[in-house]
Parts: structure tokens; C-alpha cells; sequence
């Protein structure tokens, strides 16, 4: 299926570090396949590394409204806000 072959593509993106051109295929999967939860995840993980944690955070939220037992993005979830926490009490 496409959304999971773009997904798959942006895993591959992503392990190079090729963090612009795994955002457009992480992107390219959700708007293929909306309710498929793993590339709001990883986006949501791109995201994340780049310090853009509001927008990871709306990921996170996304992926626990299609499947609350998604663990992984629910300790990301928290991570980020901690995170962003953080951030915003050293100033940046």
C-alpha cells in the first residue's frame, strides 16, 4: 500500500538523516491514508529531533486519538513536554 511504502521511505530517510525529505514522505503517507497512525509517529520523532516541539506534540496527539495503546508515542508525548518545559525556563 502507498501510505505505508512513503512511510517506509521516510524510515529510510530518516536513518541518513535526511530529516527535510522524511517530513515530506511521513507527510506524504498521512495525507494518503489519514487514520494510519505510524507517520504521525515518526514525523512526530523527526520533529521532535529538530526542536519543533509544539508540532511534535500535535503528532503524538494525533497518533493516541487513532490508538490510545500506542505507548511509544504516549512517552514521546511526555518527553516533548517536558522538553519544551525546559526550553522554555533556560530562555530559548
Amino acid at each position: 500500500d502507498l501510505a505505508v511504502a512513503l512511510n517506509d521511505r521516510g524510515q529510510i530517510k530518516y536513518f541518513r538523516v535526511e530529516f527535510a525529505a522524511a517530513l515530506e514522505d511521513y507527510t506524504a503517507a498521512i495525507e494518503c491514508q489519514p487514520a494510519f497512525e505510524v507517520p504521525y509517529y515518526n514525523r512526530g520523532l523527526v520533529l521532535y529531533r529538530l526542536g519543533c516541539f509544539d508540532e511534535a506534540m500535535k503528532d503524538f496527539r494525533k497518533v493516541l486519538e487513532l490508538n490510545p495503546q500506542f505507548e511509544d508515542a504516549a512517552l514521546s508525548l511526555k518527553q516533548a513536554i517536558l522538553d519544551k518545559e525546559e526550553k522554555q525556563k533556560r530562555g530559548y
